[in-house]
């Protein structure tokens, strides 16, 4: 899967710095040549994007929410 567009205009690539593993939420943080963007998701979605250290990732921030995009 590869991204073609979408409509958040702040993204950040960048790779995952650290992932604090909880029961129903994580907290994914990602270091980009900009500092670190951290964000809250589901456990299950770290599962499903395969999230590790070092993975690239796109840090996509719309207001007070921060979404991750696998590479």
């Amino acid at each position: 899967m590869s991204i073609q567009a979408i409509n958040v205009r702040n993204q950040f690539k960048g790779k995952v710095r650290e992932i604090l593993r909880g029961d129903v939420v994580s907290e994914v943080d990602v270091e980009t040549p900009w500092g670190i963007v951290t964000s809250v998701i589901t456990t299950r979605s770290v599962d499903d994007l395969q999230l590790k250290v070092g993975s690239e990732v796109v840090a996509l921030v719309k207001s007070t929410e921060v979404s991750i995009a696998r590479l």
